[in-house]
This record gives C-alpha cells, structure tokens and sequence, in this order.
C-alpha cells in the first residue's frame, strides 16, 4: 500500500502480503490451532461465515483503522457477520516476528504486508495458506503459488504535483526532464526511504531496466540533476503543507491522500506514462492463528467486492479489477489506463541486492550534481 495516515505502518514500500485452508472438519476440531490442508483452501465467504462466528473475534497486526481504511472492513465484519476485532499497529517485519516468536501461545490471527516480506514469512514457515474464492483473479506476480500471501491493493509511483505552483503539471518522464527548468523535482532520500528508491526503480523500468539493472534509473536522475531540476527540499507533509514541494515523486495512495487532504483542487496525481513500478500489500494469516476461520473469513471479505471498495476508499487500488467501484470512490484514485505500462518486481531477493548499493550509487553519480 504503502500509507496515507500517521499510524504507524509501513509501504515498503512500498511495497505488500498470505495463508491456510483447513479442511471442514479439520477446522471444526476445538484443539486445531492453525494446522490443516496445506494445499491452500477455497472456502467461500458464505461457508466461513458459521465457522468463523463459532470463535467469534479476529486479531490482527499492521492493520489500523486510519490505514487503507481498515476501520469499515472492521465494522462491517462486526454489523455482518458479529466478528469483533483488536489491532497492533507494527511493520511488516515485526508481524512475522511475532507470529514466529509466539507459536506456542499465540495471539494473532492475521496481519497485512509489504509484498517483499511474503516470501520471507513463508520461508520462516509462519504462516497457512488459505486462497479465497477470487483466487483467479489476482495477478501471478501478486500472489504465492500454494495461497501463503494474496495481494489485496497496491501502489504505483506516482507523480505529485502543486498545480499552484506550476502551470502545466508532467504526466510524464520526459514532461519532468524537459520542463525547461520551470520547477524542480523532489525525489526524497534514496539512501534511506523505500519510496525514493522505488521512485529510481519506476524510472529504471520506464527507460530498460529492472531490479537488477538499475542503471538507466540513476542516468535518468543524473541527467535531471545536471540540468538543476532536482529540488534539495525533503517530501515531508510540512514542506508539502507550506507550498515548498512543486512536483515530488510519491506512492499514488499517498499522494491521492495529500491531495484530498490539503485540497483537490490544488494537486494533481499521475501515473508516468513511460512506466511505472507496481508494488502492493497483502494478509498473511498465522500458522497458528487461534481464530483461524476468522482469519480466514477476514482474507475472503477483504477480497469481496464489498472489502475491495473499503480499500478504494483508502486510496488503495484493488486487486480486482473487475470490481464495480460507486463513482465517487472510482473519482478518488488515478484513472485505471494510467496504469498499463506498470510494472512488478519480479524477483525481491534481487531487488533487495540491488537496494544495498543503491544509495552509494546515488551519491556518486546524482547527488554530487544536484545543485
């Protein structure tokens, strides 16, 4: 995701990811905590339900009310299907280390992550897999093979930018190089944040490259900075708040959750046309989830059309594209043809590689030039 709120959360980011299907009768047995057919499950929403009201609460972690709008998912669980609900609000690393350091008493049931810490909770053996029946319709790349981590929303780099500030706003690569020097661009600080260096990466796929040739993404940045069109001022709410940022490069839920928030009439979010980096977040549910029908009925309802909406008023984009959004929710996000030539990561463990050197490289080649 990833968020557009205070709360303490994460998007990689961005980037977001999860989890088990018992059998029925499996699941109905009081002393099964979580074990079961690790083939992955497809239980509807509708067969949950009972089994889900049995236990009668679900736990979970780096789920807050203020982030993608978990707060109506939560209620709606409650009015519907009487699910109560508590939340601790932690990073995606944090979730798979309390899953792992609690499997003998565990407290959890689910959590949501960036999607390069899906493989990790699965390699830590922490969670149950568990595929919902919209299985189908979420994307390969967002996805485990055996339903260990299912991306529910994602979130794309975006462009940002303060229509008061500059008259004509890019909705390009080419719209920030060539602005003939009537704003700068400000990127963030790719030695340390995520999204600055996802930020690098979305220009490294528009221009050739990809996680593991993140060269054309620094040429990119090196010809901006030689041409002083790279701002020193940070991305922060404050310099955004004081008029201090033109254009920034920022997650689209983010920037969606700006623009509403200090005024829709004075921003302008796009998706650069050239290409993109799409990243997302996903449930991974507990191996050891002492409600794991609640978990598991949590996962199916956020992918109903019902929960996907729920993200899309959060300014998340949903996973499923054939979910019919009302159209005051459909007016919040970015237009969906903006988002064809985005692309995933495919492999984490070398993007994960390429993000050790990437702040170094940076430094040499961009920042010395950046004026």
């Amino acid at each position: 995701m990833l968020k557009v709120t205070n709360g303490g959360k994460k998007f990689l980011m961005i980037a977001g990811v999860a989890l088990l299907a018992l059998s029925l009768a499996a699941c109905g047995k009081s002393g099964n905590k979580g074990g079961g057919d690790a083939s992955g499950g497809t239980q509807t929403l509708d067969e949950l339900v009972p089994l889900a009201q049995k236990e009668g609460k679900v736990v979970s972690v780096g789920m807050p009310d203020t982030w993608a709008n978990w707060k109506d998912t939560w209620d709606q669980l409650k009015s519907k299907h009487q699910i109560s609900h508590t939340d601790t609000d932690m990073s995606s690393a944090e979730e798979i280390a309390k899953f792992d350091a609690e499997k003998n008493k565990p407290t959890a049931d689910i959590g949501d992550v960036g999607i390069a810490f899906g493989n990790m909770a699965v390699a830590k053996g922490v969670t149950q897999p568990y595929k919902t029946q919209y299985w189908d319709e979420v994307p390969d790349w967002a996805k485990d093979k055996d339903g260990n981590w299912m991306v529910a929303y994602t979130g794309s780099i975006s462009i940002f930018c303060n229509k008061q500030l500059v008259a004509t706003c890019p909705k390009s690569w080419a719209d920030l190089e060539n602005n003939d020097g009537k704003y700068k661009l400000s990127v963030g600080d790719v030695t340390k944040a995520a999204q600055a260096q996802h930020a690098v990466l979305a220009a490294a796929l528009a221009h050739g490259g990809d996680e593991s040739n993140i060269q054309p993404g620094i040429d990119y940045f090196k010809k901006l900075a030689q041409k002083g069109l790279i701002s020193k001022v940070d991305v922060s709410v404050a310099n955004i708040q004081k008029g201090e940022v033109a254009v920034a490069l920022l997650w689209d839920f983010n920037a969606l959750g700006y623009r509403d928030q200090f005024g829709k009439d004075k921003f302008e979010v796009n998706i650069p046309a050239e290409g993109s980096v799409i990243s997302g977040y996903a449930t991974i549910i507990n191996k050891w989830a002492p409600h794991p029908n609640a978990a598991k009925l949590t996962r199916a309802y956020i992918f109903s059309d019902e929960g996907q909406i729920n993200l899309a008023k959060g300014y998340a984009r949903p996973i499923r594209s054939s979910v019919k959004l009302p159209v005051d929710v459909e007016a919040k996000l970015i237009p969906q043809d903006q988002y064809k030539n985005t692309k995933p990561i495919k492999d984490f463990t070398v993007w994960e590689n390429t993000v050790k050197g990437l702040g170094a490289k940076w430094q040499e080649e961009v920042q010395v030039s950046i004026k």
